[in-house]
This record gives C-alpha cells, structure tokens and sequence, in this order.
C-alpha cells in the first residue's frame, strides 16, 4: 500500500535552457586566463569598463578604470545598448596615448544583447 503512494512533490514543468544561461565569453578570453602582468597590475594601461544605468534606464554612464593607477574616465551615453557603450568607449580610448591602451577588461553584462554580436571580438572582455 505505501509503494502506490506518490513520494515526491510533482514537477512544475520543463526546465527551459536558453542560448542566455551559456557562456558567452570564449574560454580564451575569461578574466581568469588573464595574464600575471594585468593581474597584479604592474604596468598602466589596463582597464576595466562598466555601465551606470540611471532611473527606469533613462539614462547611462560608462566607467572606465585604470587597474594600475584607478584612473577613472567617464563616458556620457547617447543609448544603453552595446553598439552606444563601445562607440563611446572607443571614443574615450582613442583620446589617450597609445602607452595607455594595452587591454580592456568589460563586465559581461555590457554586452548581452543580441545586437551586440560582433563587438566581443574586437576587446578582452570578462
């Protein structure tokens, strides 16, 4: 009598796996790989990048920091998607000396968007 009673709690349906819950960022390029030059942060010219998004997404800023010196650059954005954040994260690095540009390491929230496809491959991203 007590094998035909149910002995766990049924199922509330399928768990639905989506391309989002993947990695998106190739192994090669994971912060972990990073090498022993940018980790310790020896030399300048390292950065790392986020996103400040306002009230109800109205409005965004870009951070840029310096690992070495915590230099921060702040970046105005005209939108909040990933085509807005890298033309104006370009925009900022390019007004640096060239000494100052080695690698730039993003928050991988930056780029979740599907619109945002080619743009990994172009920085060393998180």
């Amino acid at each position: 009598m007590i094998e035909a009673l149910r002995q766990a709690k049924p199922a509330r349906g399928r768990r639905r796996t989506t391309l989002a819950g993947s990695a998106m960022v190739p192994e090669a390029l994971r912060i972990i790989n990073r090498p022993e030059e940018i980790e310790a942060r020896l030399v300048p010219g390292h950065w790392e990048g986020d996103l400040i998004k306002g009230a109800f997404n109205r409005s965004s800023v870009g951070t840029l920091v310096e690992r070495k010196t915590r230099f921060v650059v702040l970046c105005k954005m005209n939108g909040n998607g990933a085509e807005a954040v890298l033309d104006r994260f370009t925009r900022q690095m390019k007004r640096l000396p060239s000494t100052l540009r080695k690698s730039m390491t993003y928050d991988p929230g930056i780029f979740t968007e599907p619109s945002s496809g080619g743009v990994l491959g172009r920085f060393r991203c998180a």
